[in-house]
């Protein structure tokens, strides 16, 4: 078998930044079931990048890894424009309560000066004019080009099958051939728990959640200067897409098991109905639609760092929805726990006991 410093379960956006950053330090080998990388939850992704996605204990993740995202080109302005009801005015406080002290700007402003055809009784709205498109493609390509640039291999088609600790190593079958490692990363997305198990290590409880996207012509047409539009209480989001069409997903969080999630006509019928609750414009057409999995801890935070109950074991997952935002930082942090080394300046003021996996061993 040949031998590798670290071998990483999943060559999704984890597995793939992750593998980048390691890679000029060590021998890394990416393991991935699909026949290309990225195909679940990396390929199907709503492609924004805002500061309070996730909420607070996320936010600096996502915060620190926004420097790195614009000077590789990878970010867009967009803005985003979180609105919501008379009645929704304790959520809307809470919502500005929350990051108020995290340098967000966070702006009350007329929601109907933003979006043409808002129904009169949204009347309530915060600007986050710091949210942006990001290309997802890209960064994941930019990401697996730096890894193999750094001597990484990557084998596709290549399931994990079992993975037994000896002698200090990893042996691991996988579906094309044996291979040994002495650190086994998991960074499987919605199949961690059972790449834990796999491993004979205990799971966390990571859950994945199907969400639905889908594109709509609509007549009018959004405009280009649309922000990204959520509703503060979580039952919708929008935001306007190239050619004039519109991403609308009905902020489902389904539980499934891991697997090609597809999407189900009554999730897309519900986002239809929402947001024709919002604005009065006409849905002319539904081009596409989607489902990925996003999957989360029980306390929907990453789960980055070694388990304490099997050597050599290092978790690189539960990253939700917000995965594709934090990449960068969330690499580096994990870097610096897998190698042992200080952490990139980016992540130096983030705790990464926030993150690690000891959290749901210690009950």
């Amino acid at each position: 078998m040949k031998h590798y410093d670290v071998a990483i379960v999943g060559a999704g956006m984890a597995g793939a930044s992750l593998a980048a950053a390691i890679a000029p330090h060590a021998s890394v080998l990416l393991i991935e079931a699909e026949d290309v990388p990225g195909y679940h939850a990396t390929g199907r992704s709503a492609a924004f990048w805002s500061e309070t996605y996730g909420g607070p204990g996320v936010q600096p993740l996502t915060t620190a890894s926004g420097t790195a995202l614009r000077a590789g080109g990878f970010l867009e302005p967009l803005g985003a424009l979180h609105i919501g009801r008379a009645a929704d005015a304790a959520a809307i406080e809470a919502f500005l309560a929350e990051f108020d002290s995290s340098g967000i700007g966070l702006d009350r402003v007329d929601p109907a000066a933003l979006v043409p055809g808002l129904r009169d009784d949204w009347t309530l709205g915060v600007l986050e004019a710091s949210c942006a498109y990001i290309d997802v493609a890209a960064l994941h390509a930019d990401s697996l080009a730096r890894a193999r640039r750094a001597g990484a291999e990557m084998i596709l088609d290549a399931p994990l099958v079992a993975a037994t600790r000896k002698g200090g190593d990893w042996e691991l079958e996988t579906g094309v051939g044996f291979y040994a490692a002495s650190v086994l990363v998991n960074a499987a997305g919605a199949w961690a728990d059972m790449v834990a198990a796999k491993a004979g290590v205990a799971p966390i409880g990571i859950q994945p959640y199907r969400r639905t996207i889908v594109q709509l012509r609509t007549e009018p047409a959004p405009d280009a200067t649309l922000p990204h539009v959520s509703d503060i209480t979580g039952t919708f989001y929008f935001k306007p897409e190239a050619g004039g069409r519109l991403w609308l997903s009905p902020h489902d969080e389904t539980p499934a098991e891991p697997g090609d999630a597809q999407p189900e006509e009554l999730d897309v019928a519900i986002a239809i109905d929402r947001l024709e609750r919002v604005v009065d414009w006409k849905v002319a057409a539904v081009e596409r639609r989607w489902a990925g999995l996003r999957s989360f801890a029980p306390d929907r935070l990453p789960v980055y760092g070694f388990d304490a109950t099997m050597p050599g074991f290092f978790w690189c997952a539960g990253q939700g929805g917000f995965g594709i935002q934090t990449a960068p930082a969330g690499a580096a942090l994990a870097a610096a726990l897998l190698l042992g080394t200080a952490p990139e300046r980016m992540v130096a003021a983030i705790d990464p006991a926030l993150y690690a996996p000891d959290r749901f061993r210690m009950a």
